[in-house]
């Protein structure tokens, strides 16, 4: 009733997300992390550039950053020692990924936030494939 009319809808949809998102996390799997990580980064790609054709700069900072975040977590989980050709391929990739971020930012342009979606909606695709 309350929330329909604007009052302490925005903060009770955030506490209502952290719940969310912890109770995802409860218990994952290393591997089930990384699929969370990849769908919320899909999710804020896809708020992003959608904000971004909107003309809602708020929104696309907000989505931005988070997108920005978890792309530099995935790069921090990479092994190199571990993971050698593939690993350095995948900072590459998540690197590009957010070079097209603040290009879409700078030029206020959806098209290179939809670019690097595709991108990393190929790895998370392939991720989901690994049993």
């Amino acid at each position: 009733m309350f929330y329909s009319q604007g009052y302490a809808g925005g903060a009770a949809a955030r506490r209502y997300a952290a719940v969310h998102s912890g109770s995802r996390t409860e218990g994952a799997t290393p591997h089930g992390l990384v699929k969370i990580l990849f769908d919320e980064l899909l999710l804020a790609m896809d708020a992003a550039a959608l904000a971004e054709r909107n003309g809602d700069r708020t929104k696309v900072s907000d989505k931005q950053a988070r997108a920005m975040s978890i792309l530099f977590a995935l790069e921090s989980s990479l092994d190199f020692e571990k993971g050698g050709d593939v690993a350095t391929g995948l900072a590459q990739i998540y690197r590009e990924a957010r070079r097209l971020l603040l290009t879409g930012a700078k030029e206020r342009s959806s098209e290179p936030v939809e670019r690097a979606r595709a991108i990393v909606g190929e790895i998370a695709e392939a991720w989901n494939q690994i049993a």
